[in-house]
């Protein structure tokens, strides 16, 4: 698992498996947020085993399955609901890191227009 840090209260990674845990957290990170559709890759375990894996060491977890190429609007305000929500840090993953930093690219452009409107 290599994590790379967007800030210093966001990072992503790869795809995590139930085992990571205790490391995720040993980092500092108090929320995961899994970016991958259930059954998108035949080795990926379902959000449910990483959510609890993830409650037993006490992280957070919240689920925004986003397919690749199809980011809507709506997944765009759901990640930045998720940011405001949980407790940060936050680590959040896909099959490559590349959607979770595309989400937050696109939650920051929203964020900047709505900031720039009023």
């Amino acid at each position: 698992m290599q994590i790379k840090s967007i800030t210093g209260s966001f990072s992503v990674t790869s795809q995590i498996a139930t085992s990571d845990m205790n490391d995720i957290a040993k980092a500092g990170f108090k929320s995961i947020i899994c970016n991958r559709p259930d059954g998108e890759g035949s080795d990926q375990p379902s959000f449910a085993e990483i959510e609890a894996a993830a409650t037993k060491v006490g992280l957070q977890a919240r689920h925004i399955p986003i397919v690749s190429g199809q980011i809507t609007e709506a997944d765009v305000a759901a990640f930045g609901t998720a940011m405001t929500q949980l407790p940060g840090p936050v680590l959040a993953y896909c099959r490559t890191g590349a959607r979770s930093t595309m989400m937050w690219d696109m939650n920051q452009h929203v964020d900047k227009k709505a900031a720039g409107s009023s």
